[in-house]
């Protein structure tokens, strides 16, 4: 297990400064398309209906699990813009402790511009995964 160096606010700063050098929405979404073409690859047999998220207009399967005291996120989805927006939540929330993953507001989403420039069925979706993840987060932080 690999241990991140860099806290979940150094990843969400890394990514403002990412949003604000590309000018172009265009150089955006083909950022966003890069960062969920290196997700890692998600198991056939676990792309099943209880692992489907609900919510989501793009089939967007996501599953979690604790390794030691961090919780670690596997996803994928069927849409390129989706997956991306999947990388750009596991790389801030991945391979977290539960209190780490509550204590990171998703409000970063909004700093990035995402919610004025996704269509409002992804914007949904975006959110219903984060909903997912500190979900996750919650069921873990007491155990």
């Amino acid at each position: 297990m690999s241990v991140q160096s860099n806290s979940a606010q150094d990843v969400v700063q890394d990514f403002k400064d990412a949003f604000m050098f590309l000018d172009e929405w265009t150089d955006r979404y083909g950022y966003l398309i890069d960062l969920g073409r290196k997700l890692p690859e998600f198991p056939k047999e676990l792309r099943v209906d209880e692992n489907l998220m609900q919510g989501c207009q793009s089939q967007v399967w996501l599953i979690s699990h604790m390794e030691g005291n961090r919780l670690q996120f596997l996803a994928m989805s069927d849409a390129m813009i989706v997956s991306g927006l999947i990388g750009l939540l596991l790389a801030v929330y991945n391979n977290r402790t539960p209190t780490e993953i509550l204590s990171t507001d998703s409000a970063f989403l909004e700093d990035l511009g995402l919610n004025q420039h996704l269509s409002p069925s992804r914007s949904n979706g975006l959110h219903s995964m984060v909903k997912h993840i500190m979900a996750a987060a919650q069921r873990h932080v007491a155990v």
